[in-house]
């Protein structure tokens, strides 16, 4: 994982234009920015009162408690001894201004420096009968600035949002916390809101005071946990981290959980913005629920946006990604994560900005024009969302305020055994809150139309990948995680709730019963279903490429790797996928899986593809595998794209299995018989699965109004003549509608040119047979032929 960073030399001189401009303390400041050092407060016998001048009296001592408190950042409530307030004999005003050489009041018709009280602090008893619309000219040794004081603001956090947030059912939290610029009192500024229950006291910091926050603590809005301060003056682009002080009395300093925009990694401050967007995809979002996803044609593109095109830009991507998804047919693509990682080697499954698109590529609105672009292409958005675990780095979430607050308390609990990072407390309702908002963020506020979530099984176990001893039951001694599969259930029917259209996607490993089962009926081991709408079909997957990846000789013996999914078939919702996570680490390209020479490899290649699009579930194809990648993926250079353009010599090669994979989407998409009956029994009927020696698998697909399709796979290198296979008897004839050996493709060219007669010969339990040839490593579709002969 990337090593903590504190900001930046160039990042503390980006001073917001529009903030107070205060020197730091020392010329290391800027450099090496760190949680301040508050000045060491005297005994108030020690300290000489303030002579009045100019009319202006001391103010109301300052006790020595609160002054060391809020000299340290311990202090709970600065608004009650900073700002304004009447008393006895006027107004006081108390002003925390470190490095400041005098403070002046500035109203209509007042002018009023305030006294001196030494370690920063200015105050006075102004004799006003009401306290002013006022503002503060602050004076420095080489500068002076006029400024709004921000202690003389009421809480800009509604007494609603405290309470939505105390229950943990704030479903717009990132309305409430965060960085928000806004207009308060008729003041223009931003307010800074966290999540910081443990913390003694709590900072804003940032490049508008030079990265010393002791000016601004922030104040405890009660039993919630949370602390607000409205900075006025600070606006959209201003960097800033919150300083906590831990229960111990130490400083962390931490990017906000809850950033709508990040640094570019490795620098790791969090972004002030504020979205100017004008969204163009409306006829998108009123008609993308229009169907159900598990009953419409449903093909991904999987993409890591990082690498698909290296170097450019979420507005480049624009230009560029949604024509190709177009030009090939899908109707999706799945992005992986996009949330801010500091590592990119992660690929974006460790997330630290939870809500903020990464910096790498450009800005959230950025983002959002990549989004619009896609849908105005008519292509919809699935993005991967990681709410399984979290990385350790101590600028981010891990013990964000001196002790586990995201992660359980338990270590056992929290600690992620395969990848080094921290599980979340699921059972915690300001963590479900958290989570639950984060996902609905994403889909309200960027359009996207599915999440796929990454690693559920890791959520649903208390032992996975843990040995004996290395974990605890759950309160009725079982195994999995019931508070885990609550928030599984509760982000599901919101977002369902919330986000008509939009379709969440498990990607789940085990056998857990009723993954994409309503929530509300519960299944025999006694849990409602979680509510998802697909889940990825990992045995079909695993299944599948054990057997291509056999010598055609040795595939008999391993028949039922290809049947054995139709066992299950129906028990959920399923995707097909071909992910990243098969074309990585050793385990080789989707053709370099595949035995044989280059020609036989492609061919295998090819007929898999159309097997898989034939069989039932939807499609996910990573990139790279849609043309024949030879070689593994890698983020840092992305797909081979010089495998598919006219100078290289064997560009034809790859451009074919491209070709392929284009028209199967588009037979695919026209043909509801491959889809509209997808989850139930009736859309599916063998017509050969046991063939193992001639390494056959031969079936059809129905649609709703018994529309046909036959899809026959060839696994052998050799080409069968006169292979009957049996067909209802109301179809006279049958055609090719796709052939993967087409010499297009880079096949061979055997095919069935003309229509095919059925024969009133019973076959395969049917009343009619065709004869066909069988291309060698090929699969052929065939659909009746509806008009005369």
């Amino acid at each position: 994982m990337s090593a903590a960073r504190q900001p930046s030399s160039t990042t503390a001189e980006k001073a917001s234009p529009t903030a107070e401009k205060v020197p730091p303390a020392d010329p290391s400041a800027t450099a090496a920015p760190a949680p301040a050092r508050p000045a060491k407060a005297r005994p108030p016998q020690a300290r000489r009162a303030p002579a009045a001048r100019n009319g202006v009296r001391p103010a109301p001592a300052l006790g020595a408690a609160d002054r060391a408190r809020l000299l340290a950042g311990r202090h709970h409530d600065p608004h009650a001894v900073l700002g304004a307030r009447p008393h006895r004999g006027g107004v006081a005003v108390r002003v925390l201004k470190p490095f400041a050489r005098s403070v002046t009041i500035v109203a209509k018709g007042l002018r009023a420096t305030l006294l001196d009280e030494g370690d920063g602090l200015f105050g006075g008893l102004l004799p006003l009968a009401e306290i002013p619309d006022y503002r503060l000219l602050v004076a420095y040794e080489h500068d002076e600035a006029e400024v709004h004081d921000p202690y003389r603001f009421l809480p800009a956090l509604g007494e609603l949002d405290l309470h939505l947030i105390g229950e943990g059912r704030h479903e717009e939290l990132w309305t409430a916390l965060g960085a928000r610029p806004m207009e308060h009192q008729g003041v223009a500024g931003t307010r800074f809101t966290v999540w910081a229950p443990n913390a003694q006291g709590v900072r804003v910091t940032g490049d508008f005071c030079h990265w010393d926050g002791t000016a601004t603590p922030m104040r405890s809005l009660g039993g919630t946990g949370v602390w607000e301060l409205f900075l006025p003056g600070v606006g959209d682009g201003a960097l800033y981290k919150f300083d906590i002080t831990r229960p111990d009395g130490s400083h962390t300093l931490r990017a906000d959980p809850m950033a709508r925009r990040t640094e570019v990694p490795p620098a790791t401050a969090s972004v002030v913005t504020a979205s100017a967007y004008a969204w163009g995809d409306a006829e998108w979002m009123a008609g993308r629920g229009a169907r159900p996803v598990h009953a419409a044609p449903f093909s991904v593109y999987e993409v890591h946006l990082a690498s698909w095109r290296p170097g450019l830009t979420y507005r480049q991507l624009a230009e560029q990604l949604p024509a190709y998804v177009k030009e090939l047919g899908f109707t999706h693509v799945e992005l992986m994560p996009v949330a801010e990682h500091p590592f990119g080697g992660s690929w974006g499954y460790q997330v630290t900005g939870f809500y903020a698109p990464t910096s790498r590529m450009g800005t959230p609105d950025d983002f959002r024009f990549l989004v619009d672009a896609l849908h105005r292409a008519g292509i919809g958005v699935i993005l991967d969302w990681v709410p399984a675990h979290f990385p350790r780095d101590e600028w981010a979430l891990a013990e964000f305020d001196g002790r586990p607050l995201y992660e359980p308390q338990d270590p056992r609990r929290a600690a992620h055994p395969d990848w080094g990072t921290l599980e979340f407390d699921y059972g915690r309702k300001e963590v479900r809150n958290f989570l639950v908002a984060n996902a609905v963020y994403w889909c309200e506020e960027f359009h996207v139309d599915g999440l796929r979530v990454d690693a559920v099984a890791s959520m649903l176990y208390l032992d996975y990948s843990r040995g004996e001893g290395e974990w605890t039951p759950n309160e009725h001694g079982g195994r999995e995680n019931l508070d885990a599969v609550a928030f599984l259930q509760e982000m599901n029917a919101t977002v369902y709730r919330r986000c008509p259209g939009v379709v969440t996607i498990a990607e789940e490993s085990t056998a857990w019963d009723g993954v994409t089962r309503a929530t509300h009926h519960i299944g025999p081991g006694g849990f409602g279903g979680l509510g998802f709408g697909l889940k990825w079909n990992m045995g079909w997957m695993h299944d599948s490429l054990e057997y291509v990846a056999h010598e055609p000789v040795h595939r008999k013996y391993h028949h039922h790797e290809m049947t054995f999914s139709m066992v299950y078939a129906y028990s959920e919702n399923y995707v097909l996928p071909i992910s990243h996570d098969e074309v990585v680490h050793g385990k080789r390209s989707l053709v370099s899986k595949m035995p044989g020479d280059w020609w036989q490899q492609r061919a295998g290649h090819r007929a898999y593809l159309g097997f898989m699009w034939a069989h039932p579930g939807k499609q996910l194809l990573f990139m790279g595998q849609e043309f024949a990648q030879g070689a593994e993926w890698s983020e840092a250079s992305g797909p081979d794209w010089w495998l598919v353009d006219p100078v290289y010599g064997a560009a034809a090669d790859h451009c074919g299995v491209r070709d392929l994979v284009r028209d199967l989407n588009r037979v695919y998409a026209g043909a509801p018989a491959l889809w509209e009956q997808d989850t139930v029994p009736e859309g599916f009927s063998w017509v050969v699965s046991d063939a193992a020696e001639d390494n056959v698998f031969a079936f059809l697909r129905l649609a709703a109004d018994g529309a046909p399709l036959l899809s026959v796979s060839n696994f052998s290198p050799v080409v069968r003549h006169d292979y009957v296979l049996g067909v209802p008897d109301r179809f006279p004839a049958w055609q090719e509608c796709l052939n993967t050996d087409a010499v297009g493709y880079g096949g061979s060219g055997i095919r069935n040119p003309a229509p095919l007669r059925a024969v009133p010969i019973p076959s395969h339990g049917r009343p009619a047979a065709l004869r066909l040839t069988l291309p060698p490593l090929a699969t052929v579709w065939l659909h009746p032929v509806l008009r005369p002969l």
